[in-house]
């Protein structure tokens, strides 16, 4: 993966578009003072430059001296960030009641009270109606500061009323904080382990999950049952169970459609939604739903809302690529599939500021699995060595698997002065990360024996393999390697004699005709 620039002053400006950079220059010159106009050529001097590089810095800008320098990049900071609150305020509720909470307390610090209590009242209905509850409480918190320690005349029943209404809302915040939490440590939970690998992990999740789920939600609150259909659905994930994944991603994308205003307000968890529900789509092989999802989140990529924020865009791009390739997963049309990744590497590089390891990671092993179903050992071998020689301390079973897909492909290649040695290490790396059930230890076997067999020997063995594996279908836990590597459509390729992807290109059209025949998963 590309480095990512260390500078934080320095990444800020590489983040901004060009009308951004024009609008801080025009608000730095209507506040202009010397300070000021000396951050614009400090401004300039960074932009310029293609990595941060202080020596280089200071020598091409000898006005610019070292001891200055700390104090000015500061300023600098604060500064473009105080532009872009200006840009950004009309499109942000969290800004906008930010914005009329600073000025009740202005008013407020002015001896105004009436008129500090209008501007609150009009940003608590505000905050009601975007259900933003964070900013209820310190509404709430003001006025009863206020109408605590001043004869504002508006007391009456107030008292009973905002006790009341701080009550309830401190209640919301706490249950949608609760909610919040397992929804976290479950995602947490899957980005370092993947699916549960055993019936131990199945236990602790579970476990984890009932004593952690709260009693008494509100199905009329909108944050509470978004994270109430995550914590479902990263559980269910977790375990496999792909059919309660889809039912509340289902829930999770519905919700916003529901209230649609909140798809502008939460842009990033209805992205994630939307990538959920096409990846439990992807997991059923719901061909029909798959598409049509797939086409309603390509036609949302090319609304404002996700165009005018970098992180809407960013995000957009990983899970709509993310889905393109699944596609070519699904029909088995691998090369086909290898035409998206000179783009995706594009979008790697140009997104490397913003870009998550994990989600680099994915991308390398789709992109090798795109490589080994064309037939193109050499090219996956290069992506898996991206994974295998990236050190990270997330996603166990992609590093796990990624090494054992990288041994079959050296198999393939026919290394087999390097498989010995292969074989070893990735069993040894796969036990250590406790990812060794039924289905890889038979492989390992059979890869470990294989050196003994002629080439007449070794179709039998491979259907010997294939009635092995293929015993495992209907156990979930078993079948986890399945959602990693196709080994039943690889294997049924080396005794037909034919190419991977008309393996599962002819399983595609077999299950589109009868889509109650079930078949093996390929995703990462």
């Amino acid at each position: 993966m590309p480095n990512r620039p260390s500078d934080t002053l320095f990444q800020l400006i590489k983040s901004l578009q060009k009308g951004e950079k024009r609008n801080f220059k025009l608000y730095v010159k209507r506040n202009s003072s010397n300070e000021d106009l000396k951050i614009i050529e400090l401004f300039d001097a960074l932009d310029k430059m293609d990595e941060y590089d202080e020596s280089v810095l200071l020598r091409k800008n000898k006005s610019i001296k070292k001891e200055q320098l700390a104090n000015r990049k500061a300023h600098l900071y604060k500064q473009i960030l105080a532009s872009l609150r200006l840009l950004e305020i009309n499109n942000n509720i969290d800004l906008q009641l930010h914005e009329q909470i600073d000025y009740a307390r202005i008013l407020y610090n002015r001896g105004l009270y009436l008129q500090s209590l209008r501007i609150l009242d009009k940003a608590k209905e505000n905050a009601k109606s975007h259900n933003q509850y964070s900013f209820l409480v310190q509404i709430l918190f003001l006025e009863k500061k206020i109408e605590g320690l001043h004869i504002t005349r508006s007391l009456e029943d107030r008292a009973r009323k905002l006790t009341t209404e701080s009550d309830e809302t401190i209640d919301n915040i706490s249950m949608i904080a609760k909610l919040s939490s397992l929804s976290l440590e479950l995602y947490g939970w899957y980005i370092n382990n993947g699916h549960a690998r055993n019936a131990e992990d199945e236990k602790t999740v579970t476990e984890f999950f009932k004593n952690n789920l709260p009693e008494a939600i509100n199905t009329d609150n909108f944050y509470q049952k978004l994270y109430l259909y995550q914590s479902y659905c990263w559980y269910a994930f977790i375990l496999q169970d792909f059919l309660a994944y889809y039912r509340y991603t289902q829930r999770w994308v519905d919700l916003f459609h529901e209230s649609p205003l909140m798809i502008q307000i939460e842009t990033a968890h209805y992205i994630k939604g939307m990538h959920n529900l096409m990846s439990a789509h992807f997991d059923l092989k719901n061909y029909e739903k798959f598409e049509a999802t797939l086409q309603q989140f390509e036609s949302f990529a090319e609304t404002d809302v996700v165009k005018q924020n970098q992180n809407n865009t960013v995000q957009v791009f990983v899970y709509l690529y993310t889905a393109k390739i699944n596609k070519h997963f699904m029909y088995g049309d691998f090369k086909e599939g290898l035409k998206l990744v000179p783009y995706i590497n594009e979008k790697l590089q140009e997104y490397a500021l913003y870009l998550d390891r994990h989600r680099v990671l994915v991308f390398y092993y789709k992109i090798a699995s795109l490589y080994f179903g064309s037939g193109d050992y050499h090219n996956t071998i290069v992506y898996l060595n991206k994974i295998i020689n990236w050190k990270v301390d997330l996603r166990n079973d992609l590093q796990a698997y990624a090494r054992l897909l990288h041994l079959i492909a050296h198999y393939e290649l026919g290394n087999f002065n390097l498989l010995e040695y292969l074989v070893k290490s990735v069993y040894r790396f796969m036990a250590k990360m406790e990812n060794l059930g039924p289905v890889e230890q038979d492989v390992f076997k059979f890869l470990r024996k294989s050196f003994q067999w002629s080439s007449s020997q070794l179709k039998p063995e491979f259907k010997t393999l294939l009635g092995q594996l293929k015993s495992y279908e209907d156990n979930r836990l078993a079948t986890r390697a399945f959602s990693y590597l196709d080994f039943i459509s690889w294997l049924e390729s080396k005794i037909n004699n034919v190419a991977v992807e008309d393996v599962i290109r002819e399983k595609s059209l077999v299950h589109k005709r009868n889509p109650n025949k079930q078949n093996s998963i390929e995703v990462a």
